[in-house]
């Protein structure tokens, strides 16, 4: 029985991490502690147990008080505030929900001496702006964020490293990419594009989606291998060590518009909203993932299926 504790519980990473323990009968424990109470109900898995307690985690007190109690093997650490524009809108609070609760989930671990894993999620958003020569970018790439969020994360991954080295905690590090997969929030791009294209798939009185800028290019990676990766960094990842989860191709948002127009069989412009761009943006981010597939994992779904199945998410939430 493998015992977890889940910040960001309410997420929608957390339940597809859920999902993957269950459908690949790993038996499991979890609390899960979020800021706000979750929408869905995991409570009918078969091989997972779970707890939920609505916590703060800039109270650092009680969130000791749970690690203690709950003696977990393994902590999953996703609770962020992830919006990269919002971080340019409140840097502070940036800072809080990335820096602020990530020091006080380690600073209680070390308090409390217990031995467990820690996975401290990051973003390829530290890597900032780069130069084509140097795609894809490897682990041992030089970090230049260009947003406060980006910032925020590089600071928790030094504070990650930090506590590794100084005090022994077993961290292992993130850089993951864009995440992409049905149920994730339409503030994001490409869940905002099917919602949008679906709607004029329904309602043909529109012909343009709006978005930001298209020509930005990115490493999309499925929600469901994210999870698998998780996993298999909990199992195998290197104590210390930093690790690129991302599918190792790029995409411009505009052909993947194009390819979503493709699954629909509509056809669209596209309507640029000057409010969607941020005041520095990176053109192209493309990472390696050489250094995970050494651990034997591998990601799974092809873009076009990720595509195809976010589609259908609100295809049936139209119905």
């Amino acid at each position: 029985m493998q015992k977890y504790i889940v910040t960001g519980y309410s997420g929608f990473v957390s339940g597809n991490f859920l999902r993957y323990l269950d459908e690949n009968k790993i038996k499991s424990e979890i609390l899960g502690i979020d800021i706000n109470y979750p929408l869905n109900d995991f409570r009918n898995l078969e091989n997972i147990k779970i707890r939920f307690e609505k916590t703060d985690l800039k109270d650092k007190d009680r969130l000791c008080k749970l690690i203690y109690d709950y003696q977990p093997e393994y902590i999953l650490h996703l609770a962020s505030y992830s919006s990269v524009s919002g971080s340019w809108k409140s840097p502070n609070t940036s800072f809080l929900n990335n820096v602020n609760i990530f020091l006080n989930l380690i600073e209680s671990v070390r308090m409390i001496g217990i031995k467990c894993r820690i996975l401290s999620v990051g973003s390829s958003e530290e890597y900032g702006s780069v130069e084509i020569k140097d795609l894809p970018l490897k682990e041992n790439h030089s970090l230049n964020p260009s947003s406060p969020f980006g910032v925020a994360r590089v600071t928790q991954e030094l504070l990650a490293k930090l506590y590794a080295d100084v005090y022994g905690l077993d961290i292992v590090m993130t850089r993951s990419f864009n995440h992409i997969g049905p149920g994730q929030n339409e503030n994001y791009a490409l869940s905002s594009f099917a919602k949008q294209i679906v709607e004029i798939k329904k309602n043909t009185e529109n012909e343009f989606i709006t978005a930001g800028d298209i020509n930005i290019v990115r490493d999309f990676i499925d929600v469901r291998d994210v999870v698998s990766a998780y996993h298999k960094l909990f199992m195998k990842g290197k104590k210390g060590e930093v690790y690129n989860v991302c599918s190792g191709y790029g995409v411009s948002l505009q052909n993947v518009i194009q390819i979503m127009c493709e699954i629909t069989g509509v056809e669209i412009s596209v309507k640029e909203d000057k409010k969607l761009k941020r005041p520095k943006d990176n053109p192209v981010i493309i990472g390696s993932n050489d250094k995970i597939r050494d651990l034997n994992w591998k990601n799974e779904f092809t873009l076009e299926r990720s595509l195809s199945d976010v589609i259908q998410y609100y295809m049936i939430r139209y119905n």
